[in-house]
């Protein structure tokens, strides 16, 4: 990989258990939660008794020299070189999404090559130490506890804190502190040991070491299993649920021993599945488009929990990472799906049910959609906007969102039962956007950093968007009255719409009522993704011209006229809309650089400043799953025929 990735992943499996490297070279600083907050995870290798740092920070300690660094859409791998040997470390989370079981399971892989660089044979002992702080949310918060669960063939130790408070917190910059970490080895060399500390208020701490050793004369490898078992993983309106992999009664240590055993038949699979996204990604775009969505796909899908409810259903949870810490948020539902449409539109639904639970609960009374379920990982109710206060709802934004989700998973899935299952809903809110979105009032976007807006333009798209959308659905339920019915009314909104939105120069505004403005029109790349040809061709045609030589910083196309901020996936989605994939890439090449230079060494922010390249805010979010916009639409996912 050329780009030079902001934060390298090393761990993602969910909200909780991630570990990143925020530095140019695993050894120069310790590794971090995404939040980064220490989570250290030291890496030595011991080359006949002289010991020899790859991860982490530690004084005085002598370093391997780092010459490479790769990032696949799974993997992470370094490359390492003393005087003796060469070291291979590669980290991998198998986040296969066409197996759920597999996906959710917090076992995450640290594989070990050693191999030699002068010639001679050298005994090496390869050894990974993980701190306590992966299971506190601050580091001597409660005591903890460590115990050896080793059997034969299988080494195995846990650290928790001795005080157990599960799902006894939400929030946004909060790590866990409950459950237990794990780190385990099937190798037939590997030893364990344990180290204990307190701090000057008698705290007691862990860390735990596991020792593999290496003889480089037979090219020998050395696998390590770091594992979670949080215990329950979500709250969901008031009943504590499991982690998906976790639902046929399999335990961590079960879990653990069997992606060991099946660790060189997922590496390979994995291997497959990267090389494919990268090649997929390159001809939709370019190498740089590959690279970014290479990074992208794991921190998309661990900004996620994988679940199953009572009924059985599959929930996948986001939390609204360095954003507010919101649960099941729809307009970060939105950007995000994409990838996920690709790759398994089961858990787009998944991410949509807690939204038509909550809505259909009498605490619920509007006629529009919710925005969140609640703080992660407490599902209970909405909890943006005081909950039902109406001040800072997104009503438009909201039911277009939902809309054209279900839309896109019926077109994916060639099936409209999951939205044949809501349908009440959505024809309410339908009818909310027929009513309230040619011109929408004083109100939230999902941007709603810039505040509120009337006259939006491009949510006024959203409202064509989400009312096409709900066409789509009737056709596909055989109510083809209905559905024509729909798409007049979209195709009559649009025909005011770039009459009322249109500047003199063909472009268009930000708002209805602001001649000169404009504003990334990201809402309309669904006119084309679903076939429906309501904007004449060549709408956009200036305004994508615009974009690149009036509206784009060094480091990207600015959002709106009103800042020089810039977001990842709504730059993607803009870019998208250009008639050849030059004009795409010369766009998205910008997001690239961004991310190459920017001096916030944080997991892929999506906001940020086309200027600087730094971070406004936002870090680890799942809408990087937007990025995908354009291997989605060229993949295509079922066209609707008028």
């Amino acid at each position: 990989m050329n780009l030079r990735a902001p934060a390298a992943p090393l761990i993602t499996v969910d909200p909780y258990f991630s570990v990143w490297s925020m530095a140019n070279r695993l050894n120069d600083s310790d590794t971090k939660h995404w939040t980064g907050q220490p989570h250290r995870m030291t890496g030595t290798a011991s080359v006949d008794g002289k010991e020899y740092l790859f991860m982490g920070d530690t004084p005085n300690s002598l370093k391997m020299e780092q010459k490479s660094l790769d990032i696949t859409a799974l993997s992470t791998i370094y490359r390492f070189v003393c005087d003796e040997i060469h070291l291979e470390v590669t980290f991998t989370t198998p986040l296969l999404m066409d197996d759920l079981k597999l996906m959710s399971r917090p076992v995450s892989y640290i594989h070990s090559k050693a191999w030699t660089n002068d010639g001679e044979n050298h005994h090496v002992t390869i050894t990974i130490t993980v701190d306590d702080e992966l299971c506190q949310n601050l580091k001597y918060e409660f005591p903890t506890e460590y115990a050896d669960l080793s059997q034969p063939g299988f080494a195995c130790g846990r650290i928790g804190s001795k005080i157990q408070r599960v799902l006894s917190a939400a929030g946004d910059d909060l790590r866990i502190n409950w459950g237990y970490i794990y780190l385990a080895s099937n190798h037939n060399q590997a030893m364990l040991a344990a180290s204990a500390g307190a701090n000057k208020y008698g705290t007691l701490n862990h860390t735990m070491a596991l020792s593999i050793t290496l003889d480089t004369e037979q090219n020998a490898d050395g696998l390590f299993a770091v594992a979670y078992d949080d215990i329950k993983a979500i709250e969901y309106f008031h009943e504590p649920l499991n982690a998906y992999w976790k639902k046929d009664g399999q335990t961590i240590e079960e879990a653990i021993q069997q992606a060991l055993s099946e660790y060189d038949h997922l590496s390979k699979k994995c291997e497959l599945f990267s090389s494919k996204l990268y090649q997929d990604a390159k001809e939709s775009g370019n190498e740089k488009y590959a690279e970014l969505l290479s990074l992208a796909y794991r921190q998309a899908v661990a900004a996620h929990k994988v679940c199953v409810d009572t009924n059985g259903d599959v929930l996948f949870i986001s939390k609204e990472n360095f954003s507010n810490g919101c649960a099941a948020t729809v307009d970060v539902t939105y950007p995000s799906i994409p990838q996920f449409l690709i790759y398994n539109p089961e858990l787009v639904k998944g991410m949509l049910r807690p939204i038509f639970k909550y809505a259909s609960m009498d605490v619920w009374h509007y006629d529009f959609a919710p925005h969140d379920v609640g703080t992660y990982p407490l599902l209970n109710g909405q909890v943006y906007s005081s909950g039902t206060c109406p001040t800072w709802q997104m009503p438009v934004e909201e039911c277009g969102n939902m809309l054209i989700c279900c839309a896109a998973v019926a077109l994916a899935e060639n099936d409209v039962s999951f939205a044949q299952e809501n349908w009440s809903h959505l024809e309410k809110w339908c009818n909310y956007l027929i009513d309230n979105g040619v011109d929408p009032d004083n109100q939230l976007c999902t941007d709603d950093f810039a505040g509120h807006l009337a006259h939006n333009c491009n949510l006024s798209i959203k409202a064509i968007m989400g009312i096409a959308s709900f066409s789509i659905l009737n056709r596909l339920a055989g109510n083809e009255d209905k559905a024509e019915e729909m798409m007049k009314i979209a195709g009559s909104m649009v025909e005011k719409w770039l009459i009322m939105a249109a500047n003199e120069d063909g472009t268009f505004r930000l708002a209805f009522d602001r001649p000169g403005s404009f504003s990334m029109k990201y809402n309309a790349v669904w006119d084309q993704i679903f076939g429906l040809n309501l904007f004449p061709k060549d709408s956009f045609k200036a305004e994508t011209k615009a974009y690149i030589e009036k509206h784009s910083g060094p480091y990207g196309l600015m959002l709106d006229n009103r800042n020089t901020y810039t977001k990842s996936d709504w730059l993607v989605w803009s870019a998208a809309l250009c008639d050849n994939k030059e004009d795409f890439t010369t766009l998205v090449d910008r997001l690239w650089m961004a991310y190459n230079e920017s001096e916030s060494r944080v997991p892929m922010t999506d906001f940020y400043s086309t200027t600087t390249a730094k971070i406004e805010s936002f870090q680890n979010r799942s809408v990087q799953g937007g990025l995908f916009i354009k291997l989605l639409m060229d993949k295509g996912i079922g066209c609707y025929q008028k």
